[in-house]
């Protein structure tokens, strides 16, 4: 019998979308496709180690406390972690979904219309966020837990209001949160619920004395049932030149 051709996925073209002048893409695209081709899904990290001190206690900190600041320069990995241990809980049944939210913000560059649903519109800004979740699930994963609802990814902007029971929270890039956005988010905590808030007060794109991490870490760090972790330098592990660089810049 003649033997059944196989598709070489390693060989599987990844299509990113581009728009004409009137907006429209060439192709219905999402930020997980990319992981969806066979080769991300077939290596996604299901455990992770601490590769510093820092690591270590931000680790243990999300384990014992039901609110916890991760503050620190790029590179510390504060967003991968706390996303890493959401699905940790969300998988042994501790919470019954993950809320990740972070602020719209265009790191000082314009990028003007956007089309598409708000899904559509926020996909740049959440990009970060959808390629951890692809690193530890699997895209396919993710995004049958997207469809369902199990995993939800917000603009800041759509957590007004929300009280959020049996749930693991990510607030990321909380430097670009005022104070009233912070103080909003916070006051969301709900029943059987973690909340990781993650930022470098350092690199916001608010204008100056608009950010609200840096006071509210500072006063949050008085409380004996709140956990706030400052990275350094040298918990830093992506290449060694970044540690170097934000020494001087």
């Amino acid at each position: 019998m003649p033997k059944k051709s196989r598709k070489n996925k390693s060989h599987m073209k990844v299509v990113h979308p581009t728009f004409d002048d009137l907006g429209h893409s060439n192709v219905d695209w999402h930020p997980l496709d990319d992981q969806i081709d066979g080769r991300r899904d077939q290596k996604y990290v299901k455990n992770i180690k601490p590769r510093s001190d820092g690591q270590a206690k931000l680790i243990e900190a999300i384990d014992c406390f039901n609110l916890t600041m991760a503050i620190g320069p790029a590179g510390t990995g504060k967003t991968y972690i706390a996303i890493s241990k959401a699905v940790e809980a969300l998988e042994k049944g501790r919470i019954e979904r993950i809320i990740l939210s972070r602020p719209a913000m265009e790191a000082g560059e314009s990028l003007g219309y956007l089309p598409g649903d708000m899904n559509d519109k926020m996909a740049p800004y959440l990009r970060p966020l959808y390629d951890a979740l692809g690193d530890r699930m699997g895209g396919k994963k993710v995004r049958q837990y997207m469809d369902d609802g199990t995993i939800e990814i917000a603009p800041v902007g759509f957590m007004r209001g929300r009280t959020l029971n049996n749930a693991f929270v990510v607030i990321d890039e909380a430097q670009n949160c005022t104070y009233g956005q912070l103080k909003m988010l916070l006051s969301r905590l709900g029943w059987h619920s973690k909340m990781v808030v993650t930022g470098d007060p350092d690199q916001s794109d608010l204008l100056d004395g608009m950010s609200g991490l840096a006071s509210i870490s500072e006063k949050l760090e008085a409380l004996p049932n709140v956990s706030v972790n400052k990275l350094k330098q040298a918990d830093i592990v992506r290449h060694p030149l970044v540690a170097e660089m934000l020494d001087v810049l």
